[in-house]
């Protein structure tokens, strides 16, 4: 599973301004369904998609087939960088990954299954791969 996105408008898009701080809030509500385990984000960062793919690996690893995951998260901005030794000028460089920008308080992702503990314990120790804190939500 590639997370990449199939098509764009455009092959390059800007960062936008504060990049490193994501400040927007999220413009979702959260509805509680029973038998759904969410882990959210406390900080505001970014989320490459190698570090997204590991992270879905790694709750899949654990949870085998015993419940169905939703991810909430895609990476949509890309990243573009210059080859080394490259002098300045001549364009924008090729797009070198892709990021979705995490802001605080929003759903990575759902788990829905009967079995809370292996659950829990499958985010548990998936919070490693990611690079800011979060919490888990059970409802």
């Amino acid at each position: 599973m590639k997370f990449i996105p199939n098509k764009l408008k455009f092959k390059k898009y800007q960062k936008g301004k504060k990049f490193n701080i994501i400040t927007k809030p999220t413009s979702f509500i959260q509805r509680k369904r029973l038998g759904v385990i969410c882990l959210k984000a406390l900080e505001s960062s970014r989320l490459s998609s190698t570090q997204l793919q590991a992270f879905f690996k790694s709750i899949r690893k654990v949870i085998k087939k015993s419940g169905k995951i939703t991810l909430k998260t895609f990476p949509h901005t890309p990243i573009t960088k210059k080859p080394l030794e490259v002098r300045m000028g001549k364009g924008k460089g090729p797009v070198s990954y892709w990021i979705s920008k995490v802001s605080v308080g929003s759903v990575l992702c759902e788990i829905q299954s009967k079995k809370v503990s292996i659950v829990k314990k499958a985010l548990l120790y998936t919070q490693i791969k990611l690079p800011f804190k979060t919490k888990i939500y059970i409802y």
